[in-house]
């Protein structure tokens, strides 16, 4: 019972590392806008064929958005990884915010997970700084927000 409920705080930790980083690169913007390479976007970085162009969302359904959202990101470590619950808290967080900016697919196909399935963390963490072109082009955003999620995923201040 007890390594239970260590896994269910050291989880919902987790979450809210995954949560604070990914707000802070994502911003909360209610209204859709364009994002860098031209994707519809609105809340905290949601996008998808549900997304319009002139859409005005409330605090609350940004808050869904980006539950769900992020929801999805932590179930892919699950899909995807050998043994997720395994893996340091701030480790998850780092990849949690990482599949939420690069999708769930990428992730799941990426050497960084592929790394993370062979056990070593450090080249996982690592791998993600390579991840820092949208359409081709890098992004300063993308550059500071892979070295923020390296360190953290590294277990160091961000």
């Amino acid at each position: 019972m007890a390594s239970n409920r260590a896994k269910a705080l050291a989880g919902g930790g987790a979450l809210a590392l995954a949560i604070g980083i990914i707000m802070v690169f994502e911003g909360n913007v209610p209204e859709t806008y364009l994002d860098p390479i031209g994707i519809p976007t609105v809340c905290v970085g949601h996008t998808g064929s549900d997304v319009k162009m002139g859409e005005k969302k409330t605090a609350e359904e940004c808050r869904a958005l980006l539950s769900a959202d992020l929801q999805v990101a932590w179930e892919a470590q699950a899909r995807c990884l050998v043994n997720p619950e395994k893996l340091e808290p701030w480790t998850r967080a780092a990849f949690a915010s990482f599949t939420f900016n690069v999708g769930v697919d990428a992730f799941c196909k990426s050497t960084a997970a592929k790394l993370l399935n062979q056990g070593n963390i450090t080249a996982a963490c690592t791998e993600m700084l390579r991840w820092t072109k949208a359409a081709g082009k890098e992004l300063k955003g993308l550059v500071r927000r892979r070295q923020a999620e390296y360190r953290l995923c590294l277990g160091e201040k961000w």
